[in-house]
């Protein structure tokens, strides 16, 4: 399960890239803060990935 949980984390990371080039180049204020707030999702979902735990049955 970790693999596939490392994979969704570096698709994450992947993204917030993106988002980062594009938020270099945003014209507006609005586009500013659409592209941080993506920013901030991605990177929660990170966290959330990260802070799972590696097997839900040790419970």
């Amino acid at each position: 399960m970790t693999d596939v949980r490392d994979l969704l984390v570096r698709g994450s990371e992947k993204v917030i890239e993106h988002y980062r080039l594009l938020l270099a180049g945003a014209k507006t204020e609005k586009e500013r803060e659409l592209y941080l707030r993506r920013i901030e999702r991605e990177q929660w979902l990170i966290d959330q990935f990260k802070g799972s735990l590696p097997g839900r049955l040790a419970a």
